[in-house]
């Protein structure tokens, strides 16, 4: 996920049954040339474990230079090849990646050279299954050491269905692990899939934005988890857009109208903190001591 992914969510969904956890996506050139770009873009802790490092490049120098540096601070870096948005195509990177199998052969390569940490690949389905198939056995040629598949088109839109047996196939073809991403908002959907499919997990992110107590069971954000993160995001550190979206994403089913509107404006963590505290006894505390 671009932007919503970083450490006081990654811990905040591993006290809920996220056994892997990844940073958003970052872009490798600019982390490489950036001291201010890895300083906003990667903090860990110990406690961040396992943690991935998802980097969006457009060739294998880029990112074999930005692996080579979280090397010793992650637990797994993984190639985007599935962001659909405009800029992305239009930089050659995310689900540009698609119409490029060779391309992202080379790179995983380039990155298995370098560093002695798992490699893995995110990319999406193509309107062709056979066509599917042959993108994936190229980047699984590579070396990959897993595959990270959504089940959509670079042109689908998440309200359209996800291609669970496109999927299925895949997991049939290949020999390396294989992940299913797509329409996961629940631990039924997971297990659902997971049996349908024969894959070896799954990957939540929408889901989780809404839901980050999702793994553990629950169908609805618990008040537990919301105090758990406010307290992550000042025991950590988050700037105060993303805190604020984090929270109008946990809090949507709960809240009317009104509600939104009064919330949604709110510009600092302050106002935010007093607001919760007023309309819904929500303050930050750590329930994992």
């Amino acid at each position: 996920m671009v932007r919503y992914s970083k450490l006081p969510f990654r811990q905040l969904v591993r006290s809920y049954g996220v056994t892997v956890a990844y940073t958003p996506m970052i872009l490798a050139d600019v982390f490489r040339n950036s001291s201010e770009g890895r300083d906003n873009e990667f903090r860990t802790t110990l406690g961040d474990i396992p943690v991935v490092v998802q980097f969006a490049a457009s060739n294998g120098k880029d990112l074999a230079d930005a692996a080579e540096m979280v090397a010793k601070y992650a637990n797994g870096v993984d190639l985007n090849c599935g962001c659909p948005q405009k800029w992305a195509i239009h930089e050659h990177i995310g689900a540009y990646l698609m119409d490029c199998p060779e391309l992202v052969r080379d790179m995983v390569k380039q990155v298995k050279a370098r560093v002695n940490i798992p490699c893995s690949v995110k990319v999406r389905i193509l309107p062709d299954v056979k066509k599917t198939i042959d993108y994936i056995q190229k980047v699984e040629s590579s070396g990959v050491d897993f595959i990270t598949v959504h089940g959509r088109t670079k042109k689908q839109k998440s309200t359209e269905p996800n291609d669970w047996e496109t999927i299925k196939i895949i997991k049939e073809t290949v020999s390396v692990p294989v992940l299913g991403n797509g329409s996961i908002f629940s631990i039924k959907d997971a297990d659902k899939y997971i049996s349908e499919t024969g894959i070896d997990g799954v990957m939540a992110g929408r889901g989780l934005l809404m839901n980050p107590a999702l793994f553990a069971g629950y169908e609805y954000t618990p008040k537990e988890c919301v105090e758990q993160f406010l307290y992550n995001s000042l025991a950590y550190g988050t700037n105060t857009f993303i805190f604020h979206h984090h929270l109008m994403y946990m809090l949507d089913s709960v809240m009317g109208k009104t509600e939104k509107r009064a919330f949604n404006v709110l510009t600092s963590i302050p106002g935010i903190l007093d607001y919760l505290e007023k309309h819904y006894d929500i303050t930050p505390k750590n329930h994992f001591i």
